[in-house]
């Protein structure tokens, strides 16, 4: 609790500048990622000083839409999971503008796994520390400007975004998500499938085609004939 509240002394006068409007847009895929399950706990959740109150499952429920609005965007071949531990936050309270508004944080850890391997990539849980965006209604504080409900969706709009650019720095320099043999197998053996299911139909389409064909070339000779059979009738 004491280096909890320490933190949030060093961070409560800073704001981040994360762009979390882009969520119309498609996103650049991150390797072969999809997301699994979306797991959010908050089992030792701390509120911190001079904030307002929040439930665990308030969190829970903000932090799970979070994730899934910003992820559920990604279609890549390979599963991966989120395991969310809330560990602490601050919800600013209305104060004295700019000079004594306090700012919203919100502390998670972060572990990712891997759904074929059945194991975490990252062995320590990533600490991740969020915090409000600045804008005009937070310059002044947010306790000032927004509801608890809307300083919660802030906050965990703004972790989802921080835990996309860190994934993204992981696959980067770790190939967290780069495309597994056995998935390229499967795509493989899929498309050759499909190949297969393609060529059967056309050969079957084909058949009638030429039952046509055959029918049509003996209508054109007995048309052939008949027209004979008028020109000599009247010569």
């Amino acid at each position: 609790m004491y280096r909890f509240c320490a933190l949030l002394v060093l961070l409560l006068g800073l704001s981040a500048c994360e762009d979390i409007n882009d969520l119309s847009a498609t996103p650049s895929p991150i390797g072969e990622f999809a997301l699994g399950h979306n797991i959010v706990v908050a089992p030792n959740l701390v509120k911190g000083p001079a904030s307002r109150e929040a439930s665990k499952e308030e969190w829970i429920a903000a932090m799970e839409k979070a994730i899934d609005d910003r992820f559920a965007r990604y279609d890549g071949d390979q599963l991966y999971h989120f395991g969310l531990s809330l560990e602490g936050y601050v919800l600013a309270q209305p104060g004295l503008p700019v000079v004594l508004s306090p700012k919203s944080v919100l502390i998670l850890k972060l572990t990712v796994w891997d759904d074929a391997a059945g194991k975490k990539l990252n062995s320590e849980p990533e600490q991740i520390t969020v915090l409000e965006s600045l804008d005009g209604d937070t310059i002044v504080g947010s306790g000032l400007t927004k509801t608890a409900d809307e300083q919660m969706a802030t906050l965990a709009e703004n972790g989802a975004k921080l835990i996309q650019r860190w994934i993204t720095r992981q696959h980067r320099s770790e190939q967290w998500f780069k495309r597994r043999p056995e998935t390229a197998k499967a795509q493989a053996e899929e498309a050759a499938a499909a190949t297969e299911v393609a060529v059967t139909e056309a050969e079957e389409t084909a058949v009638p085609t030429a039952e046509t064909e055959a029918a049509t070339e003996v209508v054109d000779e007995a048309v052939e004939t008949a027209t004979e059979a008028a020109e000599a009738v009247v010569e």
